[in-house]
């Protein structure tokens, strides 16, 4: 396993390093971590990589292998992604996927990711993407390279290819006994000029049946530097004569740079200051001492107010009557026997990665090269180009492993600050935003209203649906029940904060307000909120799931125990190709106004299941991380200024809030796999809410569901 880690350890483990050692690999030393094999491939693939800087789209345009892959002669072989791995096991997974088409052992595949001078651009690492839209072009490059190297065995031996077998990454004879193992074959030019042929789109793949790497739990590859603290994060970064950078913030939202005195910042000892339009910043040899100049120049600067801003407690009404809505409909409400409408309101949460928005920017020359926490790697590459005006092969961007995202760092902020700081000092120069700077300063998950109305029939049948989600977004807006009158839409409306991507990004609210108005709905029908779903169900994959979760929950004996203080519920959803269902157990306290989760049944299904024992993982993570979203998360702020821009004010599902997590998944094999990291966090606070209904009869329509409100009832 440790030799699994020569890759990483390349690109990031000499970093810590101050006495002059090289971080920045070059080809050559790029070769020696690999080991001896076809020098012409690394040259080729650098080549690719720089060629497609900044454009994107490297899945097609005719890739060649060489992108891809390179041969070494110790048996090993060298992978190369423009993924970045942020805790979600992309790593491992396209590792598994290389050595499923190329027939080796899982130890033998090297992997190289988010480094713009050697890998190709697969786009931003977001919306579950890796699985379905980057695991198939590596397993096609891979099963290319399989084919190519059988190919040319046959011609040695003057056989057919399909009498050829390989396995454990040797090509076999069969009639003759004959042998050829990838190392055999590392350094024949015949093979490396074969490997400059593109990726063959429509090679056949290894039948999800045959799976032997894939299918299978592995361990996350850099797991021993990860638990023993010597893995090289973003913030780890430490280039030679590097100086440390601090921004000046403004102090509110909207607030612009009218005046600042910076001659007491620019005379203390060994500070660079740099001023550019509404950038000041500061760089030195210690953070202390950044902090310093920065505090100093803050006291003197003079900041003209933005415009008036609602307040967290006013915002939704804000977003109401800035909304750009059409008419409601009411199409089929006039037959319906029983209506039913409400509203539900979604709070401003942040993304809280461990790690906040990290970079090291280092100038040699004219030619940039930026070490940072960024989802994107030639985003970031290509944001530093636009902001230089540098051409793409003077920029070379590199994302180390890092801590966390969750939708939140999609954009380069600090990458960007860091390399003016830099540019100026004439220093490297690494900056890592406070935590306060990550919880005021980064976009947040949107607020939102969405307002539901439904129509039952006099059997109780759900025939008329109108749901219209303000301002956050349209995933997972469309019903998956089968209603024959319906609208959803989603609609805009004037943010008072920046928002952005956050986990499944509206599906998160969508599926809030839409489960729990189900819930609702079959209260009025007199219906088990599991029967009237199924009632309307036709999709398959979201019944089986469901009908999971709540036979290993034992929906049907344990509602039966309901009582003020003990409730249970449910819900469901789809979002990312992939299908969730969630029963929960919660205990309430009436006169503490305490909502406590005792346990959480989660049935998933993304279609065939890569790594069971990672998805396990991330299916866990995205039901804690839903506890929080659900529960205790909210952003307060008023007058333009976060009131709590901390962990001590924020509040973050902690261990002692963790229930019991029973996790079943459901691997499903005849349609292609769907990421499993974001959609299992959806039916995680309508199943609570919904839980919370049936113990209390209050139903609790806002994301945080605060307990206060039933101690009030």
């Amino acid at each position: 396993m440790a030799e699994n880690l020569s890759i990483q350890k390349a690109q990031s483990a000499t970093a810590k390093s101050s006495a002059g050692s090289e971080f920045t690999i070059s080809r050559r030393t790029f070769v020696q971590s690999l080991g001896a094999g076809l020098a012409i491939t690394v040259t080729e693939a650098i080549s690719w990589g720089q060629r497609r800087g900044g454009r994107g789209g490297a899945q097609g345009g005719g890739m060649p292998v060489v992108a891809r892959l390179h041969l070494n002669e110790d048996g090993t072989i060298a992978v190369m992604s423009g993924k970045v791995e942020e805790g979600q096991g992309a790593r491992t997974e396209l590792s598994q996927a290389a050595a499923e088409e190329l027939q080796v052992p899982f130890d033998r595949i090297r992997i190289v990711m988010a480094d713009t001078d050697f890998v190709p651009d697969d786009g931003i690492t977001a919306g579950s993407r890796t699985t379905p839209g980057n695991v198939p072009p590596m397993r096609q490059a891979a099963a290319t390279a399989r084919e190519l190297l059988t190919r040319f065995a046959a011609r040695r031996w003057q056989v057919e290819p399909n009498t050829l077998e390989v396995r454990d990454g040797t090509v076999t004879n069969k009639a003759t006994n004959q042998k050829l193992t990838y190392a055999d074959l590392a350094t024949s030019k015949e093979i490396a000029e074969a490997f400059k042929q593109p990726i063959e789109s429509n090679i056949a793949l290894t039948a999800v049946s045959d799976w032997k790497v894939m299918g299978s739990s592995a361990a996350r590859m850099n797991w021993r530097d990860i638990v023993t603290g010597t893995h090289c994060f973003p913030s780890d970064i430490v280039r030679p004569n590097m100086l440390y950078g601090r921004v000046l913030r403004p102090p509110a939202y909207g607030a612009v740079l009218e005046s600042i005195d910076l001659s007491a910042a620019k005379a203390m000892k060994d500070v660079v200051v740099v001023q550019e339009s509404g950038f000041v910043g500061f760089a030195a040899p210690t953070l202390f001492q950044a902090t310093a100049a920065m505090e100093a120049a803050a006291k003197t600067a003079s900041w003209k107010p933005g415009p008036p801003s609602p307040s967290s407690k006013t915002v939704h009404a804000y977003l109401k009557e800035h909304a750009r809505m059409g008419s409601p409909s009411e199409k089929g409400f006039a037959d319906a026997a029983k209506t039913l409408t409400a509203t539900y309101t979604l709070a401003y949460i942040q993304h809280t990665p461990m790690e906040p928005r990290a970079a090291v920017a280092e100038w040699d020359g004219d030619k940039l090269t930026v070490w940072a926490g960024c989802d994107g790697p030639y985003r970031v590459k290509g944001d530093l180009m636009r902001l230089f005006d540098l051409p793409a092969e003077r920029v070379r961007a590199i994302v180390p492993d890092m801590g966390g995202g969750f939708g939140g760092k999609h954009n380069p902020d600090a990458a960007l600050e860091a390399a003016r700081l830099a540019k100026a000092a004439g220093k490297p120069v690494w900056i890592r935003w406070t935590r306060a700077e990550e919880f005021t300063w980064a976009y947040f998950r949107p607020a939102a209203v969405i307002e539901c109305k439904g129509g039952l029939d006099a059997k109780g049948k759900l025939v008329a649906w109108d749901f219209v989600n303000i301002n956050a977004g349209g995933a997972a807006v469309d019903t998956p029940y089968n209603i024959a009158n319906k609208r959803c839409q989603s609609v805009g409306s004037d943010s008072p904060l920046a928002q952005g991507a956050y986990r499944c990004l509206a599906a998160t609210g969508n599926n809030f307000a839409r489960e729990s108005f189900m819930d609702e709905l079959a209260a009025v029908a007199g219906a088990d909120p599991l029967e009237f779903r199924l009632a309307h169900l036709e999709n398959q994959r979201i019944r089986t799931v469901l009908e999971t979760a709540a036979k290993h929950f034992n929906w049907s004996e344990r509602k039966k125990k309901i009582t003020p203080e003990l409730g249970v519920g449910l819900a469901c959803g789809t979002e990312k190709n992939s299908v969730v269902a969630a029963c929960v157990e919660v205990g309430i306290d009436r006169k503490k106004g305490e909502i406590r989760v005792r346990e959480v049944c989660e049935a998933f299904e993304p279609g065939p299941i890569i790594n069971p024992a990672n998805l396990t993982s991330q299916v866990q993570g995205c039901i804690v991380m839903g506890l929080g979203g659900a529960l205790t998360e909210e952003i307060q702020f008023e007058n333009g200024k976060i009131l709590n821009a901390s962990f001590a004010d924020y509040h973050v599902p902690r261990f002692r809030d963790i229930p019991k997590i029973d996790v079943h998944l459901v691997n499903k094999t005849d349609i292609p796999s769907a990421g499993g990291g974001e959609t299992p966090i959806i039916a995680v606070a309508p199943a609570i809410g919904n839980a919370v209904f049936a113990a209390t009869g209050v139903r609790l329509r806002a994301m945080p569901m605060r307990g206060d409100a039933l101690r009030q009832a």
